[in-house]
């Protein structure tokens, strides 16, 4: 079981930026993500960072979001830039199985497999 504090969410203009950041206690992990879910909608990966440092990233987060992290204190952390109205949701924080995050092509689709520990959420809203 991880164990999150998120923080960093908040409401913005359109074009404008945000840094997200989170901080994961407890058990070891393969890797972390950052999801997102609006109103209605399912939940969806937006970027993910393995141990390696290797990244994932949703279309929709390509070239305007970057994930990043500080192993040494354990945060996780995602720049977000270019800011639009469909990205506004409630962002999550989340730390990966070793057979969740061994799937690349899966690991931004798999929010629903019971595979991810989850922070507690902290709201993006992005006015136009």
């Amino acid at each position: 079981q991880v164990n999150f504090v998120e923080s960093g969410g908040g409401s913005v203009q359109a074009g404008g930026s945000l840094r997200l950041s989170c901080v994961a206690l407890g058990s070891a992990y393969s890797c972390m993500g950052w999801f997102r879910q609006a109103p209605g909608k399912e939940r969806e990966g937006v970027a993910v960072i393995d141990n390696d440092g290797n990244t994932i990233y949703a279309e929709s987060a390509k070239g305007r979001f970057t994930i990043s992290k500080d192993a040494a204190e354990n945060t996780l952390f995602l720049q977000m830039e270019s800011l639009k109205p469909e990205d506004t949701a409630m962002y999550y924080c989340a730390a990966g199985s070793l057979l969740t995050c061994s799937d690349k092509r899966t690991v931004l689709t798999s929010a629903a497999t019971g595979g991810w520990d989850w922070g507690q959420g902290t709201q993006v809203t992005v006015s136009s």
